[in-house]
């Protein structure tokens, strides 16, 4: 592409994702001091997420938006991040998992797709990096390991199926290394994907412990047979990240878009949620490590993973340390906490998450029943 026709298409890009920032500015301050997950009084399980072949630890979480070929409409889409267990590994082994489950909201599951290993350059471990456009593309990261250990772990990719769960491309480069997390801007024909990665600096488990993790961002273009990456950009680092024999990798997880393009980052290590300013245009990264990015450390987070926007504009996470939704305001104020697994032992059990306004909702996964759940 030439640098006159690479600027004219820049113009137009801009020009789309002004309109569709525009577009999420609808979304209301908190109308209650409840927030939004306090008026939810009903916690239950939707169904499991253990497809035939046995994949368990269920990471990424995502809601169809549109119904095409075996995608329908309110459906939940979840990514499983370990293989079945085996009397060697009983819960699995980290980074193999190669399976996404369909799961409609009244329980019925279906299997979207199960990716071999030997379609993708380096393995499948599929991670929480799961998003599900307009037009029908899913996008899913894999972080992969041979032995389900941070010494194994390779630098993955972004996976593309199609509508009927089919692998048609897979991105590699482009800042790509260890794809934790992912959200988007979806704009139809275009679309702008964030990514958080936690292998930047990182081989073969060394060392143990970085601030390298980062955020990139990838315009694509969905016009074609398959998305087509016009450019990428690291939008933030300095993010902590540590190997973990019991979690793989600790880094950022969560990602959760604004309506002003400010791009919320839950920094897992650090127990805060970062934010990256002008997160749709920048040209620069951010060092999202530094306090003057942090937007809360409240007591409440406690090593905050999933994170997702509410749709009263609120932001959502779930922690690692302990089993509890946490939500607050976009400028950091506490809001509400609620313990989505009493029953289990503390920590450990909760990853992707997602909400819905018609009815007010949230989807999210137990890890320790590998379950979809609902908070509604």
């Amino acid at each position: 592409m030439s640098l006159s026709l690479l600027r004219r298409s820049r113009a137009v890009w801009v020009t789309a994702l002004a309109a569709g920032a525009l577009a999420l500015g609808g979304l209301p301050a908190t109308a209650s001091p409840a927030g939004f997950i306090g008026p939810l009084t009903h916690n239950d399980t939707v169904a499991s997420t253990i497809p035939a072949n046995g994949d368990v630890n269920p990471y990424g979480v995502a809601i169809v938006p549109a119904s095409r070929d075996k995608l329908i409409k309110g459906d939940v889409l979840v990514s499983n991040f370990n293989n079945a267990p085996t009397a060697s590994a009983p819960g699995g082994l980290q980074g193999t998992g190669t399976t996404l489950v369909e799961i409609s909201p009244s329980g019925h599951r279906s299997l979207f797709a199960r990716i071999s290993p030997a379609a993708v350059p380096g393995g499948v471990g599929l991670t929480t990096a799961l998003v599900v456009l307009r037009s029908g593309w899913v996008i899913v990261g894999s972080l992969p390991t041979t032995d389900g250990t941070s010494a194994t772990a390779r630098r993955g990719s972004l996976i593309v199926l199609d509508s009927n769960g089919m692998v048609r491309e897979t991105i590699t480069g482009h800042g790509i290394n260890g794809p934790w997390d992912a959200t988007a801007l979806d704009l139809g024909h275009f679309a702008e994907l964030f990514v958080s990665n936690v292998l930047t600096g990182i081989v073969n488990g060394q060392p143990a412990a970085t601030t390298n993790g980062d955020v990139v961002r990838l315009v694509l273009d969905l016009r074609g047979s398959t998305p087509r990456v016009l450019v990428s950009t690291v939008i933030a680092n300095g993010l902590p990240v540590r190997t973990d024999p019991a979690a793989l990798i600790i880094g950022p997880t969560g990602l959760a878009l604004g309506p002003d393009g400010t791009l919320f980052v839950a920094d897992t290590v650090g127990s805060r949620i970062a934010r990256i300013p002008d997160a749709l245009f920048r040209l620069t990264p951010v060092n999202a490590g530094l306090p003057a990015a942090t937007v809360s450390a409240d007591k409440h987070l406690n090593g905050p993973l999933g994170l997702a926007l509410a749709p009263n504009g609120d932001l959502l996470s779930v922690n690692a340390g302990d089993n509890f939704i946490v939500e607050l305001t976009r400028d950091g104020t506490f809001v509400a906490a609620r313990n989505l697994d009493p029953a289990d032992p503390p920590g450990g059990a909760l990853f992707g998450l997602a909400t819905t306004q018609g009815p007010p909702a949230v989807y999210y996964v137990n890890d320790d029943t590998n379950t979809l759940n609902i908070l509604h």
